[in-house]
């Protein structure tokens, strides 16, 4: 897998050699050693019920790393444990969830890579059967209307850690919108991946979480 896919890898699932660090990129107006309030763990409450009252979601994304290189698709979700990446037609890569498995489809070199959908820190978005309470804690932000959330789990260390970031959004569901997530590798290597035009409730069909096996084809599906 090229170096470009390794990174996308990364920053969309937290997936990667090694272990991964996401983090928050400095100058968020967030404090990763500031003790947490004694509200928090009713905000992560607030938070866990926004993303299970999201039953499918499409947003664009565009992700940028430390060199400030940027490519942009489409994320659409949908429940319970269906996620799609699509950089566009005529890109070599993407990324998918059946509801048991995450694939990264290379087609550049007819490669497949699968992973347990609960195996990606990204899961707490998607996976229902993760429990965020469990994996995750809110970080303060400084700014009640924000909220970060660190989900990572501490007995796999080598599936790394994630940031997600939650804006106050009386359109979202439960009220909190995700904006975007920020990795830091173990290189210190940053990529943001920021969400916009969020829609909610739209018609997903099932057939958007499958894919033509280029190990079978070299050819992508149109």
């Amino acid at each position: 897998m090229t170096n470009h896919h390794t990174t996308f890898r990364a920053a969309i699932l937290g997936l990667g050699a090694g272990t991964l660090a996401l983090g928050l990129v400095p100058g968020e107006g967030v404090s990763v050693t500031a003790p947490l309030a004694a509200q928090s763990a009713s905000e992560l409450d607030k938070v866990v019920s926004a993303l299970r009252e999201i039953s499918t979601m499409r947003a664009d994304f565009t992700q940028t790393d430390r060199l400030g290189t940027t490519v942009r698709g489409v994320m659409t979700l949908k429940r319970p444990g269906k996620i799609r990446f699509d950089y566009g037609k005529n890109a070599d890569l993407l990324v998918i969830s059946n509801g048991k498995s995450l694939y990264v489809i290379d087609y550049e070199v007819n490669q497949v890579e699968r992973w347990p959908i609960g195996n990606s820190p990204l899961g707490a978005l998607f996976d229902p059967q993760r429990d965020v309470k469990k994996f995750g804690k809110l970080v303060p932000t400084g700014n009640p209307d924000v909220l970060s959330v660190e989900v990572r789990d501490p007995k796999k260390p080598e599936f790394g850690m994630i940031n997600l970031i939650f804006v106050r959004n009386s359109a979202a569901p439960g009220g909190f919108q995700l904006t975007h997530w920020v990795a830091l590798d173990a290189q210190n290597n940053r990529t943001r991946v920021q969400l916009s035009n969020q829609r909610y409730g739209v018609a997903v069909a099932d057939s958007t979480f499958t894919f033509k096996d280029p190990r079978r084809s070299a050819r992508r599906p149109g």
